[in-house]
């Protein structure tokens, strides 16, 4: 059974960040971010805190659902996609997201700022419509 404070939880950790990311950093330019370390580096942790809550919710889905186990993050998305907890497009979208997570984790000294502003003007709204497409399926199970 789907937890929903586990849901609830981790999606108040994605919007603190989207908050913080679009509060700080929405306006600013590759250059300038490079910059300043300080917000460089809370910039990339709260993009990782990002996925990372994203991958937690698929994750706990998957297991409450009982539906196909995978170890790679970036499939676990793939697995919503195909069951039709999300849609396949999202599904693709966000793999590109964690396999992001995954450079930012192991790849750390290659990431640079284009990558990063890049992530946050094109794919944070995908976090958002993952939200609104969890949150939807949930509502459906409830019947």
């Amino acid at each position: 059974m789907i937890d929903r404070d586990i849901i609830e939880a981790k999606f108040d950790i994605i919007e603190r960040n989207l908050k913080f990311i679009r509060e700080n950093y929405f306006h600013m330019e590759p250059e300038e971010l490079e910059k300043d370390y300080r917000d460089y580096q809370a910039l990339k942790f709260s993009l990782f805190e990002i996925v990372e809550a994203c991958i937690d919710v698929a994750n706990h889905i998957i297991a409450s659902k009982r539906l196909e186990r995978v170890e790679e993050y970036s499939r676990m998305f793939m697995v919503l996609g195909k069951n039709g907890i999300i849609s396949e497009e999202l599904a693709e979208r966000l793999s590109r997201m964690a396999r992001f997570r995954n450079f930012l984790i192991h790849r750390y000294s290659e990431v640079d700022a284009e990558i990063v502003m890049e992530i946050v003007r094109k794919n944070l709204d995908d976090v958002i419509e993952f939200m609104n497409q969890i949150k939807k399926f949930i509502v459906s199970q409830d019947f």
